[in-house]
């Protein structure tokens, strides 16, 4: 088995034309919100978490080294690329998902009425039971910038278990 662990923080600004912000995207799918991330891809959060937890628990190069922000390539880029390329070096390592638990840290939007259609999208993208994934959301009580709404964070905690010794 091998763990992982992802982290990604990004400032978050009120969308074009009143600020720089991206629409907001967690775990691949699209959230209304009033601002969004400011980002060299698309700036999914939570799947930068993920993919920077699986590609840890491989003891691989980080997303940011993998997919540099000075790459022209990676502007605008769909992080599913990013997550589908760990998942590819995952799998070609003999290893599977054994479950994967997600912390989303922000004030809005709130991410408890999100944690089933989230949970179900990780689990299509990942390939893998939704019983291996779990999503909380967390404030920081109205401190820092992230508590002030002017940033999100995500950390993700990967289990990877060997294809060989694979049973539920």
């Amino acid at each position: 088995m091998r763990v992982g662990h992802g982290y990604d923080l990004h400032r978050l600004e009120a969308l074009p034309p009143d600020g720089r912000g991206k629409p907001l995207i967690l775990g691949g799918i699209h959230i209304p919100h009033h601002t969004g991330p400011v980002a060299h891809s698309d700036g999914d959060v939570l799947l930068h978490a993920m993919t920077d937890a699986i590609l840890g628990a491989l003891g691989l190069p980080d997303i940011g080294r993998l997919f540099p922000d000075t790459d022209a390539a990676n502007k605008d880029a769909n992080s599913v690329l990013f997550l589908c390329e760990a998942l590819r070096l995952m799998r070609a390592s003999a290893f599977e998902i054994g479950n994967v638990d997600c912390t989303v840290i922000c004030e809005t939007p709130k991410i408890g009425p999100l944690r089933d259609a989230l949970v179900a999208q990780l689990a299509q993208l990942l390939e893998c039971p939704i019983e291996r994934i779990n999503v909380k959301g967390k404030t920081h009580e109205k401190v820092d910038a992230v508590g002030e709404g002017r940033a999100i964070e995500v950390h993700v905690v990967a289990l990877l278990r060997s294809k060989a010794a694979s049973h539920d």
